[in-house]
């Protein structure tokens, strides 16, 4: 690496150290929405369209993200995943959540059962 292509790496460096520690810029908001909490209930709402019985545990994160909880429930040989996703309203007293179920039996892997929206 020659000296200026050095020296443009450091201040870059620097620049994002020093964004980072003023609040412009925020290592969190830069891997994404977690689920669909800070977006909006339309756009939460359009994106649940998408949902299909079937899907997969991937696909489902890739359409809405990283769910903001999950829950388990069932035996050994069938049981049921729950993914919660918070849409977020302009008023934090209607938030709403929309509960992805997989469902699984032994030795396949989880699939989606159904889903809904319920109030927070």
């Amino acid at each position: 690496m020659n000296s200026t292509a050095m020296r443009f790496l450091l201040f870059a460096l620097l620049v994002a150290a020093l964004l980072g520690t003023t609040g412009w810029f925020s290592p969190a908001a830069a891997q994404g929405a977690r689920g669909t909490a800070g977006s909006s209930r339309g756009a939460a709402e359009r994106a649940a369209v998408e949902l299909r019985r079937g899907m997969s545990l991937d696909e489902v994160q890739q359409l809405l993200g990283k769910p903001a909880r999950t829950a388990l429930s069932g035996t050994a040989d069938t049981g049921t995943l729950r993914w919660t996703y918070t849409a977020l309203a302009s008023n934090a007293s209607s938030d709403r959540n929309l509960n992805i179920d997989f469902s699984a039996k032994a030795a396949e892997p989880w699939t989606v059962s159904g889903w809904g929206w319920s109030n927070y």
